[in-house]
């Protein structure tokens, strides 16, 4: 038997396996499709302090090899998500774990993307989750505009990256992953950022800035003009993000971009991924994430890994 179990900058996994955010609703809605035994976490979709109405419609165009989505990061607001969707993933969560006969305490523990603002903002979102049920892990999206710095985004400055990084580990004691873009020219500033200012994990990748238009109507597909390209044409992208933050940072990272089946996530994990997360292949193929997480398993046995752990940065000399 394989030991598939990780630890993700304090996040116990019992597989390196979980979802992506955005792609997986509240963690409720895929619960009568996928064993949640086979999932060492549930990443729900983007959480902020109040409710946000997202972006008007139409929100996402598929492309070849992908999908171009401009949600604009509709929610509840975070007092909703606390009190009326993690009691419904816990109730759901915990019939899928029951099926696979599993007990009750199986049900996977749920890393909440957490968005805003203000710096100010995610501290106080990332306050309120500490205190409350099946949250594991927090997972800050710095992809936003920063609203009181001119609107310029929280992922694209070192330095304003680093005092939102500060202001929510002063505010949490959970395990908190930082979810970086792939549209810099250099990852080095955003990952020593990251870990000088007490990050416990990076993700990566976020999505790529992408525009479609409609040539018929001369026209923007997306209401919101431009949106975020995933999908299988993302996937030799976040390889390389992946291989080079794993030699620039010591922090773990959950992989994530383009991961349609076991192969793919092995490939992340050998470029120095710690954990993967499935995405855009969900919308296609809902059981995706349960197959990749037997594929690794299968794959770790046929080469001789007593441990998912040891495929982290495992290159061939």
């Amino acid at each position: 038997m394989v030991d598939l179990s990780i630890d993700l900058g304090g996040l116990r996994m019992t597989t390196p396996v979980t979802t992506a955010s955005g792609t997986f609703g509240y963690g409720t809605e895929y619960a009568d499709l996928l064993d949640y035994t086979k999932l060492g976490a549930v990443t729900v979709k983007g959480v902020r302090r109040d409710p946000w109405p997202g972006n008007g419609m139409p929100r996402h165009c598929e492309v070849p090899g992908g999908l171009v989505n401009a949600i604009g990061l509709q929610g509840p607001g975070v007092e909703a998500f606390i009190e009326n969707y993690i009691p419904h993933y816990r109730m759901m969560a915990a019939k899928s774990v029951e099926r696979a006969g599993a007990p009750a305490e199986s049900v996977p523990p749920l890393i909440v993307n957490i968005w805003g603002g203000s710096v100010e903002e995610y501290a106080e979102v990332a306050a309120r989750l500490s205190e409350a049920p099946l949250v594991g892990a927090i997972e800050c999206n710095v992809s936003c505009p920063n609203v009181k710095e001119g609107g310029h985004t929280f992922g694209q400055d070192p330095a304003v990256l680093a005092r939102l990084v500060k202001a929510v580990r002063a505010a949490t004691r959970l395990p908190l992953i930082v979810k970086l873009a792939p549209n810099v020219p250099d990852l080095r500033p955003y990952t020593a950022a990251c870990e000088d200012s007490g990050a416990d994990a990076l993700a990566l990748i976020n999505t790529i800035p992408a525009m479609v238009i409609d040539i018929k109507t001369r026209r923007p597909v997306l209401a919101n003009v431009t949106g975020g390209l995933s999908g299988r044409c993302v996937h030799p992208v976040a390889v390389k993000c992946v291989y080079d933050a794993h030699r620039f940072s010591r922090l773990p990272i959950l992989a994530m971009g383009g991961v349609y089946g076991w192969e793919d996530a092995v490939e992340l994990m050998l470029a120095g991924a710690s954990a993967v997360a499935v995405g855009t292949a969900t919308f296609t193929s809902p059981g995706t994430a349960a197959v990749v997480a037997d594929g690794i398993a299968s794959y770790c046995e046929a080469n001789g890994f007593a441990s998912v752990r040891e495929l982290t940065g495992a290159l061939a000399a």
